[in-house]
């Protein structure tokens, strides 16, 4: 684990809402000068802190209003089934979220599709790459609360 200071964590938080903020407006938030945050910032993207910074999508206005949670057995336990299940869903870029868990499934999937024949499609091509056990669905009706932002601080 990398040791995060205060003022390590005040920038990621700030980072976390927006991460184009200007490093003249982010030192100002944070009580550092543009270089100190820059440097701040490179450490902790050298340290792997800091993966990427990317725009976060309105999933609905580009075509895939539909989240889908798809719960997984799998059809064997060994290493190369898990290797290729890795590696055909790591090739589906519907897929955001493969999670191997623990309890009565073997693994959690979650997905953004445009409608439930986008959906088919998907469950279509992952069940003709990989051997599963069971598949089955749940569907997103309404979502209440998504967010990519780490609590960095208590409260």
């Amino acid at each position: 684990m990398t040791e995060l200071d205060e003022l390590d964590r005040k920038i990621l938080t700030e980072l976390q809402r927006h991460a184009d903020t200007p490093l003249d407006a982010l030192g100002q938030v944070v009580g550092l000068s543009r270089n100190a945050c820059w440097r701040r910032i490179k450490a902790m993207e050298a340290a792997g802190v800091i993966r990427a910074r990317v725009a976060l999508l309105d999933a609905a206005k580009v075509g895939l209003p539909l989240t889908v949670f798809m719960q997984i057995r799998a059809a064997a336990h060994d290493a190369d089934w898990l290797a290729k299940f890795a590696r055909a869903t790591r090739a589906m870029p519907q897929i955001q979220g493969v999670y191997r868990m623990t309890g009565d499934l073997d693994y959690l999937i979650c997905a953004r599709v445009a409608d439930m024949a986008d959906y088919d499609r998907l469950y279509q091509t992952l069940i003709a790459r990989v051997p599963m056990g069971d598949v089955s669905a749940s569907f997103v009706m309404e979502e209440i609360k998504h967010s990519t932002k780490l609590p960095l601080f208590e409260g």
